[in-house]
């Protein structure tokens, strides 16, 4: 390229080529693709000054003897032609942005990346250029294909030229994941706006066992004209993710949720709620979205329970045996748990996290001990000498509900203390006036339960058994037998989108917004410092 461009022939388009700017173009697609109007502002600015220099270019006689060049300029200017065309397609507003720390990251990253270079330069040359030579080429090389052709006396190894190039690429992806990265940890639900959620969930909470995890700090808001109904969500890689069903009136729902998609189609985000339920998901029907189901979430009636019968015999065994072991359980509110103590079971939920991420988002409160979230309740379990080996939270639902938020147990005790601690919270649920619980949510029951069944389809059993494969790592099928031992009501949770061709971009949004795909050490702790 850079051969061609000397020549008599030129290609603006390849005036500036490497790795570093092949990404930025890439990237410059996505954004118009997304119609962002800020990536079209720039388009227009890059493309009319390309198609402006080969306008130009064409007045001397040396470029006008070659057709290419002909061609050339009449491929940007047909370009041009139609993003001028299309400048109202280009409306979406930017995403909420980073800039100071991108300028961070540029500036290190080049910082170092010119040290680094000039010093493979030195080592791995004979050459007698001088220093600031050596770093003009490598600043050249970071974001172009720069030949040493333009430094006579420069030899540099190919391995080294290539390294720079490839580091400037990176280099543009590190200051792209600070600039653009997800709002994941920052607080977006001011008090204000949780208050007025708080209202909305003494009005209507009961209605939705998640209702309670909007409140979430790391989630937005937006509210129903009327100010009756409102949607939280978290905006990760361009997709727009609610979770559960509209919080307040029902019939306040319709407001809220054109409210979020008009918000979606203003910065070109994709609509999509997780765990929504049947209720909720007829209502996202009506406005266009599509639903898949999910899963089920295990519910149990308190007063219906029962450990009689032949169905609950081995649950029956389990559970007195961890009794006769001496382990005891204590069920309080949170407003009623001194500080000391709350401090203590604090401690002892982080040593037990599996892991150094705190996964959740749909399901998951996210923080443990905080003032406001007094109504919580707290299941402690203790062995025989009184310490402290496994604990379970509950965030309100409704008035008389509970919905699982945490669990944590010491890895070092026995099996069968959150079976215990759960069947303890059932038989004493008067103490706390508890009339129902949401347990775990179980993703793809059906399939496990149908699919296990005699006489199931080839189809059906090699969908059992592939999710059988990936639950090695996620504990899907485990997750379905904690559950169904209770013998709860299973209610089903619904995914729903615009179109089927967004799953995968709202699979992967999913995933990143619940844990399952984490950014590397470094990477992780960028995004914390930002």
């Amino acid at each position: 390229m850079h051969h061609h461009n000397s020549g008599e022939l030129f290609t603006p388009f390849m005036l500036f080529a490497g790795f570093g700017s092949a990404a930025a173009a890439i990237f410059m697609a996505m954004m118009l693709a997304r119609r962002k109007r800020v990536a079209w502002i720039v388009f227009m600015l890059l493309c009319g000054g390309y198609a402006a220099l080969s306008v130009w270019l064409l007045t001397f006689p040396e470029y006008r003897e070659h057709p290419f060049n002909w061609i050339s300029t009449a491929i940007t200017v047909v370009v041009l032609a139609f993003a001028v065309l299309g400048r109202r397609e280009n409306h979406a507003k930017g995403d909420p942005t980073n800039p100071q720390l991108a300028l961070a990251v540029l500036g290190a990253g080049a910082l170092v990346s010119v040290l680094v270079g000039t010093t493979l330069v030195t080592a791995a040359g004979t050459d007698q250029t001088s220093v600031g030579d050596r770093v003009w080429y490598v600043a050249l090389r970071l974001a172009t294909l720069s030949s040493d052709q333009d430094f006579p006396t420069l030899r540099v190894a190919a391995w080294v030229s290539t390294g720079i190039n490839l580091t400037g690429l990176l280099l543009f992806l590190a200051v792209l994941y600070a600039l653009f990265r997800s709002p994941r940890g920052r607080e977006l639900l001011d008090r204000d706006d949780e208050d007025r959620l708080r209202a909305l969930l003494d009005k209507h909470g009961a209605r939705d066992s998640l209702g309670y995890f909007a409140l979430r700090r790391d989630k937005s808001v937006i509210f129903s004209p009327s100010g009756k109904a409102a949607i939280t969500y978290r905006v990760v890689g361009g997709v727009t993710l609610a979770s559960g069903d509209p919080i307040g009136d029902v019939e306040a729902w319709p407001g809220a949720i054109d409210a979020w998609l008009a918000e979606a189609r203003e910065h070109a985000w994709i609509p999509a709620v997780m765990g929504a339920s049947e209720e909720g998901g007829n209502v996202y029907a009506r406005h266009g979205l599509d639903a898949l189901e999910l899963g089920d979430e295990a519910i149990v009636e308190t007063a219906d329970f029962t450990l009689e019968g032949r169905a609950m015999r081995g649950v029956r065994q389990a559970y007195n045996r961890i009794k006769r072991a001496g382990y005891t359980t204590r069920i309080r509110r949170h407003t009623d748990i001194p500080a000391e103590e709350m401090a203590e079971l604090l401690a002892a939920a982080d040593r037990w996290r599996d892991g150094q991420t705190e996964r959740g988002f749909s399901m998951a409160l996210g923080r443990l001990g905080d003032p406001a979230d007094g109504q919580c309740v707290m299941v402690e379990c203790h062995d025989a000498e009184g310490e402290l080996r496994a604990l379970l939270s509950f965030v309100p639902w409704g008035p008389k509900g509970l919905s699982l938020d945490l669990m944590r147990r010491d890895r070092n005790s026995d099996n069968g203390l959150v079976e215990f601690m759960v069947l303890d919270l059932i038989q004493g649920s008067a103490q706390v006036g508890v009339e129902r619980l949401s347990l775990n949510f179980a993703m793809f029951r059906s399939v496990f339960e149908q699919g296990a069944r005699l006489g199931a389809g080839p189809v059906l059993r090699m969908w059992r058994s592939a999710l059988m494969f990936f639950s090695r790592w996620w504990q899907l099928e485990s997750l379905y037998r904690a559950n169904a031992k209770y013998r709860p009501i299973w209610e089903p949770r619904f995914l729903l989108f615009e179109k089927s061709s967004q799953l995968p971009r709202i699979g992967l949004a999913s995933a990143r917004a619940e844990g399952f795909i984490v950014a590397p050490a470094p990477l992780a702790r960028l995004r914390r410092d930002g």
